[in-house]
This record gives C-alpha cells, structure tokens and sequence, in this order.
C-alpha cells in the first residue's frame, strides 16, 4: 500500500500595515486548509511595524512547521512611497521564510490568478470563491490578505513537484 506524505505550504500576501498568511496541506492532488490569518502590523513606527511582520511570521513558521513557502511577488504601483514600503514588508516575509529554513518562491498576482481561477486577471471575488471551492471552507472568514495568502499557497502546491508529495 503506498502512503503519501503530507506536504505543507505557507503562502505570504506582503503588506506593510497586513500581511496575510494562509497555510494548507496537500496530500497527493487533495488540498486541506490548516489555517489562515493576518499579521497586524499597525500605523506605528516603519521599523516596529516591519518587527512585528517578521516576529509573526517567525511564530508562523515555528507553529506550522511548512516544507516550503511562497511570497506575492511585485506588480506594478503608481504610488512609488507604497511600492518602497511594500518592498521592504516582501523582503522581512522573505527573511523570515529564510531564516526559519525555507526558499520562498515568489508569483506575480496574474500567475496566481491563472492557477486558481484559470484567468490572470481574475476579480478578487472570483478568487475567494475558488479558494473556498478548493479548499472546503464553508464557514471560515477570512480576511482579504488572508485570502490572497491562501491563493498563493494554492499556486504553489498546484506547481510543486516535491519528492515529499
């Protein structure tokens, strides 16, 4: 009889106020939700609110113990403040997968789009309706930022080819 090992992805929606975390455990092509949520950064202090992103998602990765991760990528902004803020939370989630002994992979918003709803420019509605689908979830709320983390989890478990899987 052969077993299938469980393979857990964290998936990570930077923001520098909210950073979405969706984690899911795919087992051969079925996917499971664990667990998803957001990290409340605040308005406080840039240096304080990039803290709690990487002490959150350092907490993440020591509670569910992920086999890989994957981070939103960049796309385009026309507010460049934003786009440098957003920059330095990617780049705090993608320490913080490092240093808890992952390789992040990163996927622009369209590539995830594509692989959970079947179109790169999918409304976000479509997208929350898919990961409900995908994953079973009936009655979980989640937020936005959540939803997008699980998005992109999803897109990474589809594109995945692990010897754990």
């Amino acid at each position: 009889m052969e077993t299938t090992a469980r393979f857990r992805v964290l998936g990570v929606d930077p923001g520098s106020r909210f950073t979405g975390y969706g984690v899911l455990d795919k087992f051969g092509n079925q996917l499971t939700f664990v667990a998803a949520g957001r990290i409340v950064a605040g308005t406080g202090d840039f240096g304080e609110r990039l803290d709690t992103i990487y002490e959150g998602l350092t907490q993440i990765i020591s509670t569910y113990q992920p086999n890989a991760a994957a981070v939103e990528g960049l796309f385009h902004h026309r507010n460049v403040d934003s786009a440098l803020k957003l920059g330095h939370a990617r780049g705090v989630a993608l320490l913080a997968c490092h240093r808890g002994g992952l390789s992040p992979v990163e996927y622009s918003p369209a590539v995830v789009k594509q692989a959970v709803v079947g179109n790169g420019r999918a409304e976000k509605g479509q997208v929350q309706h898919m990961i409900r689908i995908i994953l079973g979830i009936r009655d979980e709320v989640l937020a936005e930022d959540a939803a997008d983390a699980l998005a992109i989890a999803i897109c990474h478990a589809y594109r995945v080819r692990s010897a754990l899987v």
